[in-house]
């Protein structure tokens, strides 16, 4: 019988260790900064800790709700400044980022987006770049991010 207590101990101990290891970081999903999105299905950015997941942004103007004309860099560049726009709203820069997922319309694209993408993220943060087909709205590229905030 005592080797059965000792047992249950243990296991229940490691269970409780394990909770109080694990942080207890609350998720937190942003409202919008733009009141024409407040009723999109997603929000700008969810927060866990001191990270940020940024939903992804295309070559929108959000004052018209239309893709800027240009082509795939005046695109970029707005998507870029989309994504912030979204920073800045919590306080954060460019500087910020992490980690980029780039979607493209076209991948024969890849060459122009890419000279304007560098010149918003001096600091390279980790990315991946793809080309899919049916970008929602026509864009010819989305961009998604993680941003990390200092305290």
């Amino acid at each position: 019988m005592k080797r059965i207590y000792f047992f249950v101990m243990l296991i229940s101990m490691m269970f409780s260790c394990g909770k109080n290891q694990s942080s207890n970081t609350s998720v937190i999903f942003h409202k919008t900064h733009e009141p024409k999105k407040s009723n999109a299905p997603f929000s700008d950015a969810v927060q866990v800790g001191n990270l940020f997941f940024l939903s992804g942004q295309v070559g929108m103007d959000h004052t018209t709700r239309k893709l800027v004309s240009g082509g795939i860099k005046a695109e970029t560049k707005q998507t870029l400044e989309n994504i912030k726009a979204v920073l800045a709203h919590h306080d954060m820069e460019m500087n910020d980022v992490v980690k980029c997922t780039v979607i493209l319309s076209d991948i024969a694209d890849f060459s122009a987006f890419n000279e304007v993408y560098k010149t918003y993220f001096p600091q390279k943060p980790a990315r991946t770049t793809f080309a899919a087909k049916g970008l929602a709205v026509g864009a010819k590229i989305e961009i998604e991010c993680i941003a990390t905030k200092s305290e």
